[in-house]
């Protein structure tokens, strides 16, 4: 009969294998604490999202191993925790120091949602916890302060010496447009250098603080301006959004293949407008198409993040600045939209698992 000890309490985690990582989660470090009390025992758990998709099953896995192991231990108790792994990335460190991860929501054609996406992406992930902010990129067509009903101006920092603007904020999601700057209705009519620059400015001259993740809503297509911006972006990672038609496949293609000209991971492809279901009769209608989105995902190699269906509430609520994960958060859509953050969340951790951190080396030379 094993007894209770910290040692045999690590050796009884070692079993717990988080699903996404495929790594026991000692090896990961993400045991922080272990308290014994009598037959008692307390663990602290610390995930690399506080979106994990897969919390619940790490913790009863956690239970089940403990009382499998070491079978006199009466009470255990377990205590998930969340701590958002960094992207390393020299060009990130300088322009935004404070934040962890970048994510750049992006469409190969206009038209298929994906302003309104990046904005419910971001407030799932602000809903589980998550410090997130969200530039709005597309210098044309800034919608994004409409959809998270925020107006006015950003107000400046107290720093004489490093003036910065401060993002405006709703629904925990901090956020910085080009629509906050210039006069409503008045069209922006700039080359894509001055769009580029503005974006870089968002990055560097705002006080954006400590951030798990700054999601960027980039302009719909793959021409040079949306090329420029993701090289000037330092990014870890790309989520591509598309609608069901076959066609779908093409414009996803050209997305993917602009992100990986500049190296840019792309972490999945999210199918917006997927099917309606009839509110009267429950019957499902597939507007356009079936199968787009995962059908480009499985012919391109990269994750199928999830697909969210057709609601008149999502219109409404991207008109109105509420949200539908905000406004609505028991309905399909909004779940499917959850689901579809934590699967995101759930790569950017691989993402970054997987990329081992170089030292810095420094080379000396003799004169």
């Amino acid at each position: 009969m094993n007894s209770i000890s910290q040692d045999s309490i690590l050796n009884a985690l070692k079993n717990v294998i988080d699903p996404d990582l495929n790594r026991d989660i000692v090896s990961l470090k993400m045991v922080k604490d272990i308290k014994i009390s009598n037959q008692d025992v307390f663990i602290k758990i610390e995930l690399t999202t506080p979106a994990c998709p897969l919390k619940d099953k790490i913790k009863q896995d956690c239970i089940d191993s403990i009382k499998r192991e070491i079978p006199p231990v009466q009470k255990i108790t377990v205590e998930m925790g969340a701590s958002v792994r960094t992207h390393i990335n020299e060009i990130k460190e300088q322009l935004l120091p404070g934040v962890k991860n970048t994510i750049a929501v992006a469409s190969g054609k206009g038209g298929v949602g994906k302003s309104t996406v990046a904005v419910n992406l971001a407030v799932a992930l602000a809903k589980d916890g998550a410090k997130v902010g969200l530039i709005d990129a597309d210098i044309y067509g800034p919608s994004i302060p409409l959809m998270l009903g925020i107006n006015g101006r950003p107000k400046t920092n107290n720093n004489p010496n490093n003036i910065r603007l401060i993002p405006l904020e709703n629904y925990n999601v901090k956020l910085m447009s080009i629509g906050f700057l210039v006069e409503e209705n008045t069209p922006v009519i700039w080359r894509g250098p001055m769009a580029s620059g503005a974006i870089k400015q968002f990055m560097s001259d705002v006080e954006w603080g400590e951030l798990d993740y700054l999601i960027f809503d980039l302009p719909p297509g793959t021409g040079d301006i949306q090329l420029t911006l993701v090289q000037v972006i330092p990014l870890t990672g790309a989520v591509i959004v598309t609608t069901p038609q076959d066609v779908a496949l093409i414009d996803a293609r050209k997305g993917l293949r602009m992100f990986e000209r500049v190296n840019v991971t792309v972490l999945g492809i999210i199918e917006n407008m997927s099917y309606f279901i009839a509110p009267d009769t429950g019957k499902r209608y597939e507007i356009f198409g079936y199968g787009g989105g995962k059908k480009a995902a499985a012919e391109l190699g990269v994750p199928f993040l999830g697909e969210i269906p057709i609601n008149p509430q999502i219109r409404i609520g991207g008109d109105s600045g509420k949200p539908i994960v905000i406004e609505h958060p028991e309905c399909e859509e909004a779940i499917k939209i959850q689901e579809i953050a934590r699967n995101m969340a759930a790569q950017i951790s691989i993402r970054n698992a997987s990329i081992p951190i170089m030292p810095k080396i420094e080379i000396l030379q003799n004169n």
